[in-house]
C-alpha cells in the first residue's frame, strides 16, 4: 500500500469516523451526494449540448443548453462595450486578476499592495475610457458586464475603506461635534436601502451641482455604492476598536506616543486584524451588491444575461445563463473567503 494512500486512509479514519455519529452522517452524506449528484452531471456534462442552435434543440437532447453561453459568451462578459474594441476590457480582467493573485499570495510587499491597486486602476480606467494611445473613446454607459463589476466593487470598496476608518475613530471621539456628525451618518446610511442611495444618487445629486458640471451614471453610482459600504464597514472597525483591551492604549501613552501615532500604529492594526471575517463578510455582500445597479440602467454581468435571455431562441435557457453567472460570483466571494482564512492564519489571530 502506497504512503498516499495511507495517508488518506488514516486521515479519513480520523476525521470520517472517528465516533459513530460522525460515521453515520458520512455515510448518509455520500448517499445524498450520489444520489442527487449523478443525475447533475448527467445533465451538465454527459447530455449537454454545445452545437444547438436554439433552446428547442437543447430540450430535445435533454441535458444542458452550454450552446447559449457559447453563442452569447462575448457579450454576457463585456455586454455591449465596442465589439472591435472587446480587447480593452478583456486586458482589464487579466489587469484585475493579476491585483488579485498577487495580494492573495503576498508575494508583493503590504507597502506596495496600494501604489500596485492604484496604478492598476488608472490603466483601467484608461483602457476602458481611451481617447488616447489610439484607442477610440468609449462612454461609460457602454461599460458593461463583468469588467464594470469589478471596476465598481474595486473602486467602491477601495474608497470605502477609508473613509470607515475616518468614521469609526470619528464616532469613538472625545469630541461631541464629530462624534455627533460621524453617528448620524452611520445610523442613517445604514437605515436606507442601497437602492434609495442609487435613485438619491442619480436623481438628487445634479441639483446640487453647479451648472454645466455633470457627472456620469457610473460615477454617481460609484459614489453611493464607497458611501453605503463605508457606514457598515465603520461598524466593523468600530468593534475591533472596542475589543482591545485599555491596557494598549495605556501602554501607548506611557510611551508618550500622540494620538496620532498611538492609533496608526498601535490601535488600528490591531483592531482591523481582529475584524478580518467580519470585514471580508463585509466585501462579499457588497461585491454581490453590484447586482442592483441594473435598477439605475448600467448593465453589470446579471443584466447582460437577463438581456442575452430576451434573445426568442434562448428564453429557455435560463437556468445555463444564471448558472453562469452564478459561478462567476461565487468565485470572486469563495476567493476572498479564501484569502481571509489565510490571512487570518498568518496573523496567527486563531491561536492567540
Amino acid at each position: 500500500m502506497s504512503v498516499g494512500l495511507t495517508r488518506a486512509l488514516r486521515w479519513t479514519r480520523a476525521n470520517l469516523f472517528n465516533t459513530p455519529l460522525n460515521g453515520t452522517l458520512t455515510v448518509v452524506i455520500a448517499f445524498l451526494l450520489l444520489r442527487f449528484l449523478s443525475p447533475m452531471i448527467d445533465w451538465a456534462v454527459l447530455r449537454a449540448s454545445l452545437s444547438a442552435r436554439d433552446d428547442r434543440a437543447c430540450a430535445a437532447v435533454g441535458g444542458a443548453c452550454w450552446a447559449f453561453i457559447r453563442d452569447w459568451f462575448r457579450f454576457l462578459i463585456f455586454g455591449r462595450y465596442p465589439y472591435a474594441q472587446q480587447w480593452r476590457p478583456a486586458i482589464v480582467l487579466v489587469i484585475f486578476v493579476a491585483l488579485l493573485l498577487a495580494s492573495f499570495s503576498r508575494r508583493l510587499p503590504a507597502r506596495r499592495l496600494a501604489p500596485a491597486w492604484l496604478g492598476g486602476l488608472g490603466a483601467v480606467a484608461l483602457l476602458m475610457r481611451g481617447g488616447v494611445l489610439g484607442m477610440p473613446y468609449v462612454e461609460t454607459g457602454l461599460w458593461n458586464g463583468l469588467p464594470l463589476t469589478l471596476i465598481l466593487a474595486a473602486g467602491g470598496l477601495g474608497a470605502s475603506f477609508p473613509l470607515a476608518l475616518l468614521l469609526a475613530l470619528g464616532r469613538r471621539s472625545s469630541l461631541p461635534a464629530l462624534r455627533v456628525i460621524c453617528t448620524c451618518y452611520i445610523e442613517a446610511a445604514r437605515g436606507i436601502p442601497f437602492i434609495a442611495w442609487l435613485f438619491l444618487m442619480l436623481v438628487l445629486l445634479p441639483l446640487f451641482l453647479p451648472p454645466g458640471l455633470v457627472i456620469a451614471k457610473l460615477w454617481r453610482a460609484e459614489i453611493a455604492f464607497a458611501l453605503f459600504i463605508a457606514a457598515y464597514l465603520a461598524e466593523v472597525v468600530r468593534g475591533g476598536l472596542q475589543a482591545i483591551p485599555r491596557g494598549q492604549y495605556e501602554a501607548a501613552d506611557a510611551l508618550g506616543l500622540g494620538y496620532a501615532q498611538k492609533t496608526l500604529r498601535v490601535i488600528l492594526p490591531q483592531a482591523l486584524a481582529l475584524t478580518i471575517p467580519a470585514q471580508v463578510n463585509t466585501f462579499i455582500g457588497a461585491f454581490k451588491d453590484t447586482a442592483l445597479i441594473s435598477i439605475i440602467g448600467l448593465f453589470d454581468v446579471l443584466q447582460d444575461t437577463n438581456t442575452a435571455l430576451n434573445d426568442p431562441a434562448w428564453r429557455m435557457a435560463y437556468v445555463e445563463g444564471y448558472l453562469f453567472t452564478g459561478v462567476i460570483y461565487f468565485a470572486f466571494c469563495y476567493s476572498m473567503s479564501l484569502y481571509s482564512r489565510g490571512l487570518e492564519r498568518h496573523l496567527g489571530q486563531g491561536r492567540r
